[in-house]
């Protein structure tokens, strides 16, 4: 099964970043427990590239692993050479498509405006991340005149709009802070709370 086909199918993608390198294998059993399959370790966190390395050698092919807030060539050409199935940016950046998709692996340019979301479809991306998603009327309101191009929502997506934000028309979700709290203590407890976390999350997007 190909990576965008697991991405469309689980259509959760979690977010790491930031957290302490030592602690992300827990993060990413927790959130595995809880029914998340695909996890981005974002290049502006601590060791980005040994983390990705470390989380592909554990799970394998269990988890789709990739790589977030690629900026420019250099650093997605790193995150692929670290074994990252896909590549997320805040940005559109043509050279950056263009490598991930000379690479073979998934591409998710960030865009906001019509024009900027029509503008990274056109050039090649495989789904275009919506960034900031600020409503799901505004998902809405751009998916009406262009329901060819898949969108992925990221950065104002919670458990209590995820099911809106789905019925406005959205492909998958990008989900950080709502879901891993990087800047809590990773205890027990809080790694029971993020597993019943991610269940709630993966259940509201399958009901």
């Amino acid at each position: 099964m190909s990576t965008l086909s697991q991405i469309l199918e689980h259509k959760i993608i979690a977010i790491i970043r930031g957290a302490n390198p030592a602690d992300v294998i827990k993060i990413a059993e927790a959130l595995y427990a809880g029914g998340i399959r695909i996890l981005e370790i974002t290049m502006n966190s601590a060791q980005p590239l040994t983390v990705i390395k470390e989380l592909i050698d554990k799970f394998g092919s269990r988890m789709i692993i990739g790589a977030g807030t690629v900026l420019d060539v250099d650093s997605a050409k790193k995150a692929v050479a670290a074994g990252a199935s896909f590549i997320l940016s805040p940005i559109v950046d043509i050279e950056v498509i263009k490598i991930a998709k000379s690479l073979g692996v998934v591409n998710i340019p960030g865009a906001y405006t019509a024009t900027e979301i029509y503008y990274a479809y056109k050039n090649g991306a495989d789904i275009v991340k919506v960034f900031p998603a600020t409503s799901p009327s505004y998902l809405k309101d751009i998916a009406g005149p262009l329901p060819q191009i898949p969108l992925l929502p990221t950065g104002g997506v919670t458990l209590e709009n995820i099911k809106d934000f789905k019925n406005a028309g959205a492909v998958g979700f990008g989900i950080g802070s709502a879901l891993v709290n990087t800047k809590q203590e990773v205890t027990p407890e809080y790694l029971s709370k993020l597993t019943a976390k991610a269940q709630a999350f993966v259940q509201a997007v399958n009901l």
